[in-house]
């Protein structure tokens, strides 16, 4: 079948919504269809469209009688707030992986091995590591960072390629996600300590984790989206399933994830207050398209810390010698722990 739909003027983008049943000011519609495309916000009014009576499996072109154009540019921007926070959390986390992955690699094996030595990355086979190290080498000549100029400009007479803690900062995701993969178990045991559940969830939380950035990355729609890669929800620990059972296809497992590791990795953190807002500044969008069941603040990891206890006021104050702070071992497998350094 031939395409054969004509290109719109956006007057006549908004003649036929509202000639379908959508109910709004025209030139306001005009307005919002000149910055934001049709077709993008297509994805938002597309819950609205009337069932067909003939298959209940297909819908009509018009809406359902009472759908306003406002309802459905509420729903877009309260979308784009929602990809602000999630990248935002998404950021965390990624900085956080890529910096204990290059410490861990670089201890064990030295700042050069990811690059000259196939057996420092066990998990992938030869060719794969070929393939890595050849993404790398087109990342680091597209990357305009000026430590890897000054690098290359210095040493380049001696190395071909940079040290790990440099590379992992040109990386993209998916390739920081090859390296992590194809690290020593050990290694990967090392990078999730912080996040508190096995490596092998933090392999899949990363993995759903780079669809979802590249999701919002690309500003595609995400409040409703049912996720294909899927993060894995704990089996074992009683607070993702009880009293409420987290699922891992829908944004709310996404967010979910996020919670968890940022009260981990930046537990000072105001991300889960920015997402309560967020939703209460929205009571008109459907959470129940996210994921979110209707007790959805009932579950542990959701549920607020309780305030601390005031601490008692003491009847004198002795004079008190400063105690130095103490400082990491010299082969600590981490220095500073989780949350230094997230603002």
């Amino acid at each position: 079948m031939r395409y054969l739909k004509p290109p719109l003027t956006l007057e006549a983008q908004a003649d036929q919504l509202l000639q379908r049943g959508m109910v709004g000011d025209r030139s306001a519609i005009i307005g919002r269809l000149e910055a934001v495309s049709y077709y993008r916000l297509s994805g938002y009014w597309y819950p609205f469209r009337e069932p067909n009576p003939a298959d209940p499996q297909t819908l009509l072109d018009t809406f359902r009688p009472g759908t306003t154009f406002d309802e459905v540019w509420a729903r877009y921007v309260f979308d784009r707030h929602l990809r602000l926070l999630v990248m935002d959390a998404i950021e965390r986390i990624e900085v956080t992986v890529r910096t204990r992955l290059a410490y861990q690699h670089a201890h064990r094996y030295g700042p050069f091995a990811y690059a000259t030595d196939p057996t420092s990355l066990p998990g992938c086979k030869w060719p794969e590591w070929v393939d890595f190290l050849a993404t790398l080498k087109r990342e680091t000549g597209r990357s305009k960072d000026i430590f890897a100029k000054h690098f290359n400009t210095k040493y380049g007479d001696c190395h071909s390629c940079l040290p790990v803690w440099m590379a992992i900062e040109i990386m993209t995701f998916g390739s920081m996600l090859t390296f992590y993969r194809a690290c020593h178990p050990d290694i990967r045991r090392l990078v999730a300590v912080p996040f508190g559940v096995h490596d092998t969830v933090v392999d899949s939380w990363l993995l759903a984790l780079h669809t979802v950035r590249n999701t919002c990355a690309h500003h595609a729609r995400l409040w409703n989206r049912e996720w294909g890669t899927k993060p894995r929800v704990p089996d074992r620990d009683p607070v993702w399933h009880t009293p409420v059972v987290v699922g891992n296809d829908r944004t709310f497992g996404i967010l979910t994830v996020c919670k968890w590791s940022l009260d981990r990795i930046a537990p000072q953190s105001r991300w889960p207050d920015r997402v309560r807002a967020l939703l209460a500044g929205f009571p008109q969008v459907p959470t129940i398209s996210m994921g979110f069941p209707p007790n959805w603040e009932q579950c542990p990891i959701w549920t607020p810390p309780a305030p601390a206890a005031p601490l008692p006021v003491p009847v004198t104050v002795a004079a008190t010698v400063p105690v130095p702070a103490a400082a990491s071992p010299p082969n600590s497998p981490m220095p500073g722990g989780p949350g230094v350094g997230h603002v």
